[in-house]
């Protein structure tokens, strides 16, 4: 990575729509959601979500290199994506972006966060495992193409 070019996390706008949906398509074992899902997460109809996106930025642009989009139900948290740019792995942009979230929901008084992950999945289960999620259950059959089943983690908060 240039010297000059450094990586900040912030809060997404729509405009970061188009990025969001190029980054998914990268990646094999995101959730794959519509425009209109994403759109939806920046109305305020609905449940309120956090979407937060990890950036590359330099002197003259930015890129967008990973993101994560959570919810609150009540005080459980719940992460419903998140993706890196497949050039961008492996350099702890997904920590950065997990931690950040964990974070801003324990600000927010969560008790807990939940997810479901791949069964293969085994690089976001080692990361989610990392930062003290727990395995709580399975959903046989939860994804499609391929159709796997979904390890469901939650990690709670003292």
């Amino acid at each position: 990575m240039n010297p000059a070019r450094r990586m900040r996390i912030r809060r997404a706008i729509p405009t970061d729509i188009p990025a969001l949906l190029a980054l998914e398509k990268q990646a094999a074992t995101a959730a794959h959601w519509s425009q209109e899902q994403y759109e939806a997460a920046f109305s305020s109809e609905g449940p309120a979500r956090v979407v937060l996106v990890i950036e590359d930025s330099g002197p003259e642009d930015a890129r967008v290199q990973g993101f994560i989009v959570g919810r609150a139900v009540r005080e459980d948290w719940e992460i419903e994506n998140i993706a890196v740019a497949g050039a961008a792995r492996r350099r702890g942009l997904g920590t950065r972006l997990l931690e950040e979230f964990i974070d801003l929901a324990r600000g927010r008084g969560a008790q807990s966060i939940f997810l479901e992950v791949r069964e293969s999945n085994l690089a976001a289960r080692r990361l989610y495992e990392k930062h003290a999620f727990v395995e709580t259950g399975r959903r046989k059959r939860y994804y499609r193409e391929p159709q796997e089943d979904a390890i469901v983690y939650r990690v709670e908060f003292a």
